[in-house]
C-alpha cells in the first residue's frame, strides 16, 4: 500500500500542491501589494493548507471550536510535532491570524517573499535588537486587533514528545492582556515529523482549549507558561507527554 501512496505522491500530489503553492504565493503577493492584507494575507492559505492535508490523505479532526471567538484576538500556542501542524491550523482553525515563524522560511523561493507581504512576523533572535524589532512587529498586529498562532517549544519535536516552552508569546499575551488559547496537535508526528521527507496518510486532531484570561493584575507569567502546556499536554497520549 505505501509503494502505491508514493507513486500517488509523485505523480499527483506534488505537481499539484507545487503548482496550488505558486498560485496562492502569488496571490498573496498581488492582493496583499493592493491593499487587502487583512484578508489576502489569511484565506488563500487557508484554502492552501486544506488542499495540502485533502491531497496528502490526511484528515483534519477539529474539537472545542466553541471555546473561541472569530471577533475576538488571541495569542494561541500549539505544540509542534510537524510539518503538518501549519497546514492543519492553517486550514482548519477558522480564525484570521498570523504567525510567529522562523527566520530561516524567508529564504523560500516566493513563498517567504508572500508571507513577509502577508505581514507574518518572522523571528529574528541574531541580537538584542533583532529580537526588538520581531517583538515590534508582534506588537504592531495585536494593536490592530489581529491574533497570532505560536509553537512555543521553538521547533519541532524529534521523538513527538513536548519540549519546554519559551516565553516570547506569553510576553506579548501579558503585555496586551490577550487571553492564551491552547492547542493540542495529536497525529501530526506520524504523518511527518521533521525527519521524514515525504508524509503518511494520517488523521490529526487539532483540540482548542478554552481560553486562559488574565486576572485583574494580568497575568502570572510562570503561572501562565504551566497551565497552557498543561492543557496541551491533556490531550495527547501518555507516550507523548513529557
Amino acid at each position: 500500500m505505501i509503494y502505491l501512496y508514493r507513486i500517488y505522491q509523485l505523480l499527483f500530489m506534488l505537481p499539484v500542491l507545487l503548482t496550488a503553492t505558486v498560485i496562492t504565493a502569488l496571490l498573496t503577493i498581488l492582493g496583499s501589494v493592493l491593499g487587502g492584507g487583512r484578508w489576502w494575507g489569511y484565506y488563500p492559505a487557508k484554502y492552501w493548507a486544506r488542499l495540502f492535508c485533502w491531497v496528502s490523505l490526511v484528515k483534519v479532526t477539529v474539537r472545542g471550536r466553541h471555546n473561541i471567538d472569530p471577533h475576538t484576538s488571541y495569542v494561541f500556542v500549539a505544540n509542534h510535532q510537524g510539518a503538518y501542524d501549519i497546514f492543519s491550523i492553517y486550514g482548519f482553525l477558522n480564525h484570521n491570524f498570523r504567525w510567529m515563524m522562523k527566520q530561516g522560511l524567508r529564504s523560500i523561493p516566493l513563498v517567504g517573499y508572500a508571507c513577509e507581504k502577508a505581514h507574518q512576523i518572522y523571528v529574528d533572535n541574531s541580537s538584542p535588537s533583532a529580537i526588538r524589532r520581531t517583538m515590534d512587529r508582534a506588537e504592531s498586529l495585536l494593536r490592530h486587533g489581529m491574533s497570532i498562532v505560536v509553537f512555543p517549544e521553538g521547533a519541532r519535536t524529534w521523538d513527538g514528545k513536548v519540549r519546554p516552552f519559551k516565553r516570547g508569546a506569553y510576553l506579548l499575551a501579558q503585555e496586551f492582556r490577550l487571553p492564551v488559547v491552547p492547542i493540542t496537535i495529536d497525529g501530526a508526528f506520524d504523518v511527518m515529523p521533521r525527519f521524514r521527507k515525504l508524509p503518511h496518510w494520517g488523521h490529526i486532531t487539532l483540540t482548542i482549549h478554552r481560553p486562559i484570561t488574565p486576572g485583574p493584575d494580568g497575568y502570572d507569567l510562570p503561572e501562565l507558561m504551566t497551565d497552557s502546556r498543561d492543557a496541551i499536554i491533556s490531550a495527547l497520549p501518555d507516550s507523548q507527554q513529557a
